[in-house]
């Protein structure tokens, strides 16, 4: 098992690989707009070329951005010494499950009921 400060550390590695495929996102996005500026727009295919990679672009950002908000969360919690307790409950996480995903928030009854929850919504 993992100790907290290895857990942190992971926590780190992950917002940093998540902040600079973000950024990359971005680059993509710049160079595209770029492109367009420069030349006519009149073909249909290109045009819905464009719309379907903008919006792969868009729902990739929102993952991303989804993601790093819960990895800054984590090392929040961690900073506050709160790492490792239940949003929810407050009862400690399973250290099994914070080794799977040390940006966990909720014990496994808490986020089993949060998505049992959203499958009835």
């Amino acid at each position: 098992m993992a100790d907290a400060a290895e857990l942190l550390e992971r926590l780190r590695g992950e917002q940093k690989r998540l902040e600079y495929e973000l950024e990359q996102i971005k680059n993509e996005e710049k160079q595209a707009d770029e492109q367009r500026e420069g030349s006519p727009f009149g073909k249909r295919e290109e045009g819905a070329t464009e719309t379907f990679e903008l919006e792969k672009r868009i729902a990739l950002d929102k993952r991303l951005s989804g993601a790093l908000a819960e990895v800054k969360h984590a090392i929040e919690k961690y900073e506050s010494g709160t790492y490792g307790m239940c949003d929810t409950c407050k009862n400690p996480i399973e250290p099994a499950r914070l080794e799977a995903l040390p940006h966990a928030t909720l014990c496994f009854k808490c986020k089993s009921r949060q998505m049992k929850n959203a499958r009835v919504a």
